[in-house]
């Protein structure tokens, strides 16, 4: 994995952003780095992910389910909406939300309760953007761009965008992280 950053220490493009750039090689790559995003992660996080279909977003969430210590094999919630994976020991539960076949935005997602998880939980919401970004005003956006039509070609750009008051105290955090990869 080789990562980099835009702008000064881990990447601080506007008060309140952070982001981080890695480029991942395999999938085992970005399971390792969903392990070594959840080292970061904390009860009341919300974790945004994008990507075409088989980017990488459930590889990515099962290393953060392993990074957190939680219960249960994290697999697709395409089909159920939403896994809750217990956590093993002290560590926050991890809520998985498949937001792809949801069309109405924050309404249809008020139905998963998800406002009532968020304090003590690590949600993780694939595909997202533009439903559940009123849950929290900060989040962390990780966007996956592979390369499209048929091709064999594993590697993937990840973005990370840390955004709100919680992120950008994260700095220090965000460049241990990129160091570690």
């Amino acid at each position: 994995m080789e990562a980099a950053h835009n702008g000064p220490v881990a990447g601080t493009v506007e008060p309140g952003t952070v982001t981080l750039d890695v480029a991942v090689e395999s999938p085992e790559e970005m399971k390792e780095l969903g392990r070594r995003i959840a080292g970061v992660l904390a009860p009341g996080d919300l974790v945004m992910l994008s990507g075409e279909l088989g980017a990488g977003k459930t590889t990515l969430t099962r290393g953060l389910g392993e990074g957190l210590g939680v219960r249960g094999a994290v697999t697709s919630p395409t089909f159920v909406i939403a896994r809750v994976h217990p956590p093993l020991g002290e560590g926050p539960a991890l809520v998985h939300v498949d937001a792809y076949r949801l069309g109405g935005g924050l309404d249809e997602m008020e139905d998963l309760d998800l406002d009532v998880s968020l304090p003590e939980s690590v949600i993780v919401v694939e595909w997202g953007d533009g439903k559940v970004e009123e849950l929290s005003e900060d989040r962390l956006r990780v966007v996956i761009d592979r390369a499209v039509g048929d091709t064999d070609d594993e590697r993937r750009a990840v973005t990370l965008t840390g955004i709100g008051a919680r992120w950008s105290g994260l700095d220090t955090e965000l460049a241990a992280l990129r160091e570690e990869l």
